[in-house]
């Protein structure tokens, strides 16, 4: 009745895992209990879980992104600790196939669950605001996308309890990842989150397209779209034309494992090549659809910051898009010893050296932006500078592997893990937490505390160097990737030091925590009145914090690039709150719980197929196909709000959107 579900599946005969998912539950528990009792359930149902608010959606993608964060951080520390100790005679005190499951673990976590909510929660909140319209294209499909997410989530966490991870890498090559090699649950609690998951992020992609291409303020064509626009919309035509891939690769390798199919084997014609190529042909683009919209954070910050305007804009649009064609042609260099000849080695080599060039022209654009300006060094800033330094480094090493005879030597040595992650930390990090400095007050109506905004940004900065940079010469050494002992004791130095980084990594997530608490606390000396509190340049600063469920009470006129900082230049501009507006009624989305139940069939049906509890997968397809029909078949999907509410609301908060 439950296939191969017995409780042979929980690991009671490991500690680490029972004391890690012990603390989880009881952690959970006690949030759970805390909510029943202050009777938070009807407002945390009515305000957050059937919301299709894009602003409440964004926000929920970041905090899950949060969640994750320490979730894929602790798997870190883990190996971090076990590498510092796991030399010579000493055997550190992780197994070797449980650190397989940790390392794989916290590579899927920390690219699929970590950095991309973060950056779709970034897009979903800042883009309609930007644009100046009042939602975006499908707000019940937005819920749907971000709940998929969360049943991806949590399948992904449910493999910590109930079962393993699997230890095949965070992209599952085959052969290992092939029922031969790996006949238990790991690898399909993998491909079932991921699928899951992969569907949320590709709907997202589809909406927030149409969102850019078709629903833009009364004016504003493609010319005057702010680049953070640009940015995710080359992120997102990416994700549209890569993220299929994925689906159609893990649904091979899915046939393989359960129907006896052969496309990723050994042998009846299989090639495990071919895997390697497809998952690359999705992976290389994956790199660029989290680091373009960072780099359109990096680009608002920088002009915002400086008082001036973006330096060689159109050169910037250029360069994005043509790294989102570039994109596409370089994911050979991540296996260029599979030895498909120096031709070929050739293309993808110099292919990565030219996609190089449209990131080194933002490099200098910001560099121009920020030369001359009166720079207000705010925490925004901060990440913006330390993401030039570190992003740079980055970018050399990557230069430096992409010639052949170099990957060569260094392709499976821990110098690649550190350039990933100094392009991952330094640039995607750094990129969302300037991100969420910068939008804060505008989501919830208070600035964030300075201070230790500051803190967390040294805590990263320097923790990431200490992290990382022995890494590179532990490469150069020889040590490889995803080794869990060894026995040179000339490289534990370096690891101790890599340690200490991770520690000082760690402090600076506590301190994120500590910010937020501190900065709930002194939220009436820090809120934000005016509902710009930057000095900002678009249409998101034109409307109060937080801003109200439809947007824009008016919808803004564009006519110029920064439209709404060229009106504020002008005198007697249009921020008197005396001015006499006509309003009219606006229609917003009703709430929805269509997301929450389907993401609630979703889950079931992954777990279902895991273990093989066929009826279970039967009643979490019914399910889903039930609630598409339920949901098909509505007809009340807005709600009128009142030109009188709107107009009251205009009189209460005074908004400066009439300035453009």
């Amino acid at each position: 009745m439950f296939g191969r579900l017995t409780w042979a599946a929980i690991p009671f005969d490991q500690p680490v895992v029972m004391i890690a998912s012990g603390t989880v539950g009881f952690v959970i528990f006690c949030v759970l209990a805390l909510v029943t009792a202050k009777g938070w359930w009807p407002y945390l149902w009515r305000e957050w879980i059937t919301s299709v608010d894009h602003k409440r959606i964004g926000v929920m993608y970041i905090f899950l992104a949060l969640l994750m964060l320490v979730r894929g951080f602790s798997d870190a520390m883990l190996m971090r600790s076990q590498l510092a100790l796991a030399a010579g005679h000493a055997q550190g005190y992780l197994p070797p196939e449980h650190y397989d499951q940790i390392f794989s673990a916290h590579g899927t976590i920390m690219i699929f669950f970590v950095a991309m909510p973060f950056v779709v929660g970034l897009m979903n909140f800042v883009l309609p605001l930007q644009l100046g319209v009042r939602d975006v294209a499908f707000p019940v499909l937005n819920s749907v996308s971000f709940w998929l997410t969360a049943a991806g989530v949590l399948l992904v966490n449910a493999s910590l309890v109930v079962g393993e991870f699997a230890r095949a890498g965070w992209l599952a090559y085959p052969p290992l990842s092939e029922i031969a090699y790996s006949p238990g649950v790991g690898v399909d609690y993998y491909l079932w989150s991921l699928q899951i998951s992969g569907l949320g992020t590709l709907l997202s992609g589809i909406n927030l397209l149409t969102t850019i291409l078709k629903l833009r303020a009364p004016g504003m064509g493609y010319r005057q779209m702010p680049i953070f626009c640009w940015t995710a919309l080359a992120s997102n035509l990416l994700i549209v034309a890569s993220f299929p891939i994925l689906t159609a690769t893990f649904a091979m390798l899915l046939l393989d494992r359960y129907a006896g199919f052969h496309f990723f084997t050994n042998d009846l014609g299989g090639n495990p090549m071919m895997y390697i190529n497809l998952i690359w042909s999705w992976g290389h683009p994956e790199v660029y659809i989290l680091i373009l919209p960072a780099f359109g954070v990096f680009s608002e910050v920088v002009a915002t910051f400086s008082g001036k305007p973006l330096f060689g804009r159109r050169s910037m649009v250029m360069a994005t898009m043509v790294i989102c064609v570039l994109s596409f042609l370089v994911w050979l260099h991540h296996f260029f010893t599979m030895g498909a000849g120096a031709d070929v080695n050739a293309f993808f080599g110099v292919m990565t050296m030219i996609i190089a060039v449209p990131t080194g022209v933002k490099i200098f654009n910001w560099l121009f932006t920020l030369y001359g300006g009166r720079i207000r060094f705010t925490v925004p800033i901060y990440w913006a500078v330390g993401f030039m330094v570190t992003f740079v480094i980055g970018g050399m090493t990557g230069v430096l592997m992409a010639i052949p005879p170099a990957d060569f030597v260094l392709h499976n040595s821990l110098f690649l893990i550190a350039h990933f992650h100094n392009v991952a930390i330094g640039g995607v990090v750094f990129g969302v937490m300037a991100g969420i400095s910068y939008w804060f007050p505008k989501a919830f109506g208070f600035t964030l505390n300075e201070r230790l905004g500051k803190a967390v940004f040294w805590c990263w900065f320097f923790g990431f160097y200490l992290a990382f940079m022995p890494l590179y010469v532990l490469g150069l050494m020889g040590a490889t990737r995803r080794m869990q002992h060894y026995s040179n004791m000339h490289w534990q130095p370096l690891m101790l030091v890599a340690l200490a980084g991770a520690i000082l990594i760690l402090l600076g997530i506590a301190l994120t925590g500590v910010q937020l608490a501190v900065s709930i606390r002194q939220r009436e000396r820090n809120r934000d009145v005016t509902g710009d509190p930057w000095n900002g340049r678009t249409l998101e600063w034109s409307t109060p914090s937080p801003p109200p469920a439809w947007n824009f009470s008016l919808l803004p006129q564009v006519d110029r690039v920064d439209a709404f900082w060229a009106k504020k230049q002008q005198q007697g501009n249009a921020q008197d709150r005396n001015l006499k507006r006509t309003y009219e009624a606006i229609q917003v989305p009703r709430n929805n719980p269509t997301g929450f139940f389907l993401a609630f069939f979703a889950v079931l049906l992954g777990f279902s197929l895991i273990w093989r509890i066929w009826w279970g997968a039967g009643l979490g397809i019914l399910g889903a196909i039930v609630i598409c029909l339920m949901q098909a078949w509505r007809t009340d999907g807005e709600i009128e709000v009142p030109a009188e509410k709107v107009a009251a609301f205009e009189r209460l908060h005074g908004l400066k959107e009439g300035a453009v």
